[in-house]
Protein backbone atom coordinates (compact mmCIF):
# COMPACT_ATOMS: atom_id res chain seq x y z
CA UNK A 1 0.00 0.00 0.00
CA UNK A 2 1.03 3.38 -1.04
CA UNK A 3 0.77 6.92 0.80
CA UNK A 4 -1.36 7.55 -1.98
CA UNK A 5 -3.61 4.11 -0.97
CA UNK A 6 -3.76 4.90 2.91
CA UNK A 7 -5.11 8.50 2.05
CA UNK A 8 -7.73 7.12 -0.37
CA UNK A 9 -8.56 4.87 2.44
CA UNK A 10 -8.76 7.20 4.91
CA UNK A 11 -11.00 9.09 2.79
CA UNK A 12 -13.56 6.14 2.06
CA UNK A 13 -14.57 5.95 5.99
CA UNK A 14 -15.00 9.96 6.04
CA UNK A 15 -11.64 11.24 7.26
CA UNK A 16 -9.67 13.65 5.41
CA UNK A 17 -6.08 13.40 6.04
CA UNK A 18 -2.89 15.79 5.08
CA UNK A 19 0.22 14.12 4.03
CA UNK A 20 2.15 14.39 6.83
CA UNK A 21 -0.02 12.25 8.74
CA UNK A 22 -1.32 9.65 5.99
CA UNK A 23 2.77 8.71 5.50
CA UNK A 24 3.11 8.37 9.06
CA UNK A 25 0.23 5.70 9.35
CA UNK A 26 1.74 4.59 5.92
CA UNK A 27 4.75 3.90 7.69
CA UNK A 28 3.56 2.70 10.70
CA UNK A 29 1.33 -0.14 8.83
CA UNK A 30 4.70 -0.76 6.35
CA UNK A 31 6.98 -1.33 9.66
CA UNK A 32 4.48 -2.78 12.16
CA UNK A 33 5.03 0.01 14.46
CA UNK A 34 2.65 1.55 16.72
CA UNK A 35 1.58 5.02 16.86
CA UNK A 36 1.38 7.81 18.86
CA UNK A 37 -0.75 11.11 17.83
CA UNK A 38 -0.10 13.86 20.29
CA UNK A 39 -2.34 16.98 19.66
CA UNK A 40 -5.25 19.30 20.78
CA UNK A 41 -8.42 17.92 21.53
CA UNK A 42 -10.73 17.12 18.86
CA UNK A 43 -8.26 17.11 16.45
CA UNK A 44 -8.93 13.84 15.25
CA UNK A 45 -6.61 11.39 16.59
CA UNK A 46 -9.15 9.01 18.32
CA UNK A 47 -10.65 8.96 14.49
CA UNK A 48 -8.21 7.52 12.86
CA UNK A 49 -7.98 4.17 14.58
CA UNK A 50 -11.53 3.82 13.90
CA UNK A 51 -11.35 4.40 10.34
CA UNK A 52 -8.71 2.17 10.06
CA UNK A 53 -10.38 -0.70 11.58
CA UNK A 54 -13.73 -0.03 9.26
CA UNK A 55 -11.10 0.44 6.30
CA UNK A 56 -8.99 -2.10 6.98
CA UNK A 57 -12.03 -4.76 8.42
CA UNK A 58 -10.73 -5.10 11.66
CA UNK A 59 -12.06 -5.21 14.81
CA UNK A 60 -11.60 -1.85 17.25
CA UNK A 61 -10.12 -2.69 20.32
CA UNK A 62 -10.32 0.25 22.74
CA UNK A 63 -8.44 1.54 26.20
CA UNK A 64 -9.49 4.13 27.51
CA UNK A 65 -7.21 5.70 29.72
CA UNK A 66 -8.06 7.45 32.94
CA UNK A 67 -6.40 7.96 36.35
CA UNK A 68 -5.83 4.69 38.66
CA UNK A 69 -5.78 2.17 35.02
CA UNK A 70 -3.95 -1.37 36.48
CA UNK A 71 -3.12 -4.06 34.67
CA UNK A 72 -6.26 -5.73 35.85
CA UNK A 73 -8.36 -3.54 34.09
CA UNK A 74 -6.10 -3.11 31.20
CA UNK A 75 -4.63 -6.48 30.26
CA UNK A 76 -5.95 -9.34 32.24
CA UNK A 77 -6.52 -10.49 35.58
CA UNK A 78 -7.29 -14.14 37.26
CA UNK A 79 -11.11 -15.43 37.24
CA UNK A 80 -10.41 -15.72 41.18
CA UNK A 81 -14.38 -17.46 41.36
CA UNK A 82 -13.54 -19.99 39.00
CA UNK A 83 -10.38 -20.95 40.88
CA UNK A 84 -11.94 -21.36 43.58
CA UNK A 85 -14.55 -24.05 42.16
CA UNK A 86 -11.98 -25.80 40.77
CA UNK A 87 -10.21 -26.27 43.71
CA UNK A 88 -13.19 -27.08 45.28
CA UNK A 89 -14.67 -29.95 43.07
CA UNK A 90 -11.01 -31.65 42.83
CA UNK A 91 -11.07 -31.78 46.35
CA UNK A 92 -9.56 -35.50 47.27
CA UNK A 93 -8.32 -36.07 44.00
CA UNK A 94 -5.51 -33.91 41.22
CA UNK A 95 -4.65 -30.73 42.45
CA UNK A 96 -5.95 -28.46 38.97
CA UNK A 97 -3.94 -25.94 37.21
CA UNK A 98 -5.68 -22.62 38.46
CA UNK A 99 -3.32 -20.96 36.10
CA UNK A 100 -4.62 -22.59 32.91
CA UNK A 101 -5.21 -19.89 30.05
CA UNK A 102 -8.98 -20.92 30.40
CA UNK A 103 -9.34 -18.99 33.77
CA UNK A 104 -7.43 -15.38 32.39
CA UNK A 105 -9.92 -12.88 31.86
CA UNK A 106 -9.01 -11.29 28.79
CA UNK A 107 -9.07 -6.93 28.87
CA UNK A 108 -8.61 -4.78 25.76
CA UNK A 109 -4.64 -5.15 25.29
CA UNK A 110 -4.46 -9.57 25.75
CA UNK A 111 -7.64 -9.19 23.58
CA UNK A 112 -6.06 -7.26 20.57
CA UNK A 113 -2.77 -9.68 20.95
CA UNK A 114 -4.97 -13.05 21.59
CA UNK A 115 -8.00 -12.27 19.19
CA UNK A 116 -8.46 -11.63 15.72
CA UNK A 117 -6.44 -8.83 13.53
CA UNK A 118 -7.16 -6.19 15.69
CA UNK A 119 -6.63 -1.99 15.43
CA UNK A 120 -5.78 -1.37 19.30
CA UNK A 121 -6.67 1.88 20.38
CA UNK A 122 -4.98 3.42 23.34
CA UNK A 123 -6.83 6.08 24.33
CA UNK A 124 -5.44 9.29 25.81
CA UNK A 125 -2.40 7.75 27.49
CA UNK A 126 -1.86 11.09 29.20
CA UNK A 127 -4.68 10.50 31.90
CA UNK A 128 -3.02 7.37 33.09
CA UNK A 129 -0.66 7.20 35.84
CA UNK A 130 2.84 7.23 34.85
CA UNK A 131 4.19 4.10 36.14
CA UNK A 132 1.44 2.21 33.77
CA UNK A 133 3.17 3.67 31.02
CA UNK A 134 6.23 0.74 31.78
CA UNK A 135 3.41 -1.99 31.13
CA UNK A 136 3.29 -1.05 27.86
CA UNK A 137 6.57 -1.13 26.32
CA UNK A 138 7.14 -4.95 26.27
CA UNK A 139 3.51 -4.93 24.33
CA UNK A 140 4.36 -1.90 21.59
CA UNK A 141 8.33 -3.18 21.43
CA UNK A 142 7.60 -7.06 20.71
CA UNK A 143 3.49 -7.34 20.37
CA UNK A 144 3.17 -9.93 23.73
CA UNK A 145 2.35 -9.56 27.13
CA UNK A 146 4.66 -12.03 29.70
CA UNK A 147 1.74 -13.07 32.51
CA UNK A 148 4.43 -14.25 35.61
CA UNK A 149 1.75 -17.12 36.65
CA UNK A 150 1.42 -18.40 32.77
CA UNK A 151 3.47 -17.62 30.40
CA UNK A 152 4.06 -15.05 27.46
CA UNK A 153 1.06 -14.72 25.38
CA UNK A 154 2.44 -13.20 21.71
CA UNK A 155 0.22 -11.85 19.22
CA UNK A 156 -0.16 -14.28 15.76
CA UNK A 157 -1.04 -11.10 13.74
CA UNK A 158 0.45 -7.98 15.33
CA UNK A 159 -2.81 -5.59 16.07
CA UNK A 160 -2.36 -2.00 14.59
CA UNK A 161 -1.71 0.20 17.38
CA UNK A 162 -2.65 4.04 18.08
CA UNK A 163 -1.90 5.67 20.90
CA UNK A 164 -3.26 9.05 21.43
CA UNK A 165 -2.44 12.24 24.18
CA UNK A 166 -4.05 15.64 24.59
CA UNK A 167 -0.55 16.20 25.96
CA UNK A 168 -1.99 17.05 29.44
CA UNK A 169 1.27 15.67 30.96
CA UNK A 170 4.22 14.59 28.75
CA UNK A 171 4.46 11.19 28.33
CA UNK A 172 7.79 9.21 28.16
CA UNK A 173 10.65 8.79 26.20
CA UNK A 174 10.78 5.11 26.61
CA UNK A 175 6.72 4.87 25.13
CA UNK A 176 7.77 7.94 22.41
CA UNK A 177 11.06 5.51 21.25
CA UNK A 178 9.23 2.51 20.15
CA UNK A 179 5.87 4.67 18.33
CA UNK A 180 6.15 6.93 15.12
CA UNK A 181 5.14 10.03 16.26
CA UNK A 182 2.91 12.52 14.72
CA UNK A 183 1.69 15.75 16.14
CA UNK A 184 -2.16 16.16 14.86
CA UNK A 185 -3.23 20.00 14.96
CA UNK A 186 -6.83 21.45 13.83
CA UNK A 187 -6.94 21.04 10.20
CA UNK A 188 -6.38 24.34 7.91
CA UNK A 189 -9.30 25.93 6.19
CA UNK A 190 -8.91 23.51 2.70
CA UNK A 191 -9.04 20.19 4.59
CA UNK A 192 -11.60 21.46 7.17
CA UNK A 193 -14.07 22.34 4.17
CA UNK A 194 -13.26 18.98 2.90
CA UNK A 195 -14.05 17.02 5.85
CA UNK A 196 -17.52 19.22 5.87
CA UNK A 197 -18.01 17.91 2.60
CA UNK A 198 -17.65 14.57 3.58
CA UNK A 199 -19.29 15.00 6.77
CA UNK A 200 -22.37 17.17 5.97
CA UNK A 201 -22.62 16.67 2.22
CA UNK A 202 -26.17 18.38 2.06
CA UNK A 203 -24.81 22.03 3.58
CA UNK A 204 -25.20 24.51 1.02
CA UNK A 205 -22.08 25.23 -0.31
CA UNK A 206 -22.05 29.21 0.33
CA UNK A 207 -22.95 28.02 4.11
CA UNK A 208 -20.23 25.45 4.47
CA UNK A 209 -17.67 28.22 3.80
CA UNK A 210 -18.54 29.98 6.25
CA UNK A 211 -18.79 27.61 8.69
CA UNK A 212 -15.33 26.90 7.72
CA UNK A 213 -14.05 30.69 7.64
CA UNK A 214 -16.00 31.17 11.05
CA UNK A 215 -14.13 28.28 13.15
CA UNK A 216 -10.95 29.09 11.30
CA UNK A 217 -10.80 32.63 12.59
CA UNK A 218 -12.74 31.85 16.33
CA UNK A 219 -9.63 29.15 16.42
CA UNK A 220 -7.09 32.82 16.76
CA UNK A 221 -8.90 34.05 19.23
CA UNK A 222 -7.87 33.50 23.22
CA UNK A 223 -10.62 30.90 24.68
CA UNK A 224 -10.25 28.12 26.98
CA UNK A 225 -11.32 25.19 24.68
CA UNK A 226 -11.33 25.90 20.89
CA UNK A 227 -13.72 24.17 18.99
CA UNK A 228 -12.23 20.50 16.64
CA UNK A 229 -13.03 19.12 14.15
CA UNK A 230 -16.07 17.25 16.00
CA UNK A 231 -17.69 20.88 17.10
CA UNK A 232 -17.17 21.79 13.06
CA UNK A 233 -19.50 19.18 12.24
CA UNK A 234 -21.89 19.42 14.76
CA UNK A 235 -21.92 23.16 14.13
CA UNK A 236 -23.11 22.57 10.33
CA UNK A 237 -25.43 19.81 11.35
CA UNK A 238 -27.16 22.10 13.86
CA UNK A 239 -27.40 24.98 11.11
CA UNK A 240 -28.49 22.32 8.79
CA UNK A 241 -31.43 21.36 10.99
CA UNK A 242 -32.33 25.29 11.67
CA UNK A 243 -32.64 25.40 7.89
CA UNK A 244 -30.12 28.26 8.18
CA UNK A 245 -29.13 29.87 5.02
CA UNK A 246 -25.83 31.66 5.85
CA UNK A 247 -24.88 32.98 9.21
CA UNK A 248 -26.75 35.05 11.08
CA UNK A 249 -26.14 36.82 14.56
CA UNK A 250 -29.10 35.41 15.98
CA UNK A 251 -28.94 32.01 14.59
CA UNK A 252 -25.05 31.62 15.66
CA UNK A 253 -25.44 32.99 19.32
CA UNK A 254 -28.57 30.87 19.63
CA UNK A 255 -26.14 27.43 18.49
CA UNK A 256 -22.76 28.70 20.26
CA UNK A 257 -23.16 25.86 23.03
CA UNK A 258 -22.92 23.23 20.12
CA UNK A 259 -19.40 24.56 19.30
CA UNK A 260 -18.19 25.70 22.77
CA UNK A 261 -18.66 23.77 25.65
CA UNK A 262 -17.36 26.24 28.20
CA UNK A 263 -19.89 29.42 29.34
CA UNK A 264 -17.17 31.69 29.55
CA UNK A 265 -16.16 31.02 26.22
CA UNK A 266 -19.79 31.41 25.12
CA UNK A 267 -20.48 34.66 27.10
CA UNK A 268 -17.15 35.63 25.37
CA UNK A 269 -18.02 35.47 21.99
CA UNK A 270 -21.68 35.84 21.89
CA UNK A 271 -22.95 39.22 21.05
CA UNK A 272 -20.19 41.72 18.95
CA UNK A 273 -17.60 39.42 19.12
CA UNK A 274 -19.77 36.82 16.81
CA UNK A 275 -21.33 39.70 15.00
CA UNK A 276 -17.15 40.54 13.93
CA UNK A 277 -16.56 36.87 12.79
CA UNK A 278 -19.94 36.53 10.99
CA UNK A 279 -19.14 39.37 8.58
CA UNK A 280 -14.95 38.56 8.32
CA UNK A 281 -16.74 34.83 7.53
CA UNK A 282 -18.98 36.28 4.55
CA UNK A 283 -16.36 38.51 3.25
CA UNK A 284 -16.58 41.30 0.83
CA UNK A 285 -20.84 41.71 0.18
Amino acid sequence: MSVEATEALLASQGYVADRALATVVHLGMAMGRPLFLEGEPGTGKTEIAKVLARGLGRELVRLQCYDGLDISAAAYEWNAARQLMAIRMAEGGEKPDIYAREFLQERPLLAALSGPPAVLLIDELDRADEPFEAFLLEILADFQITVPEFGTIKAQTPPVVVITSNRTREVHDAIRRRCLYQWVDYPNAARERAILKLRAPGMQDALADQVVAFVQKLRQGDYFKLPGVAETIDWANALEALNAKELEPAVVDETLGVLLKYQDDIAKLRGAEAARLIDEARGPQ
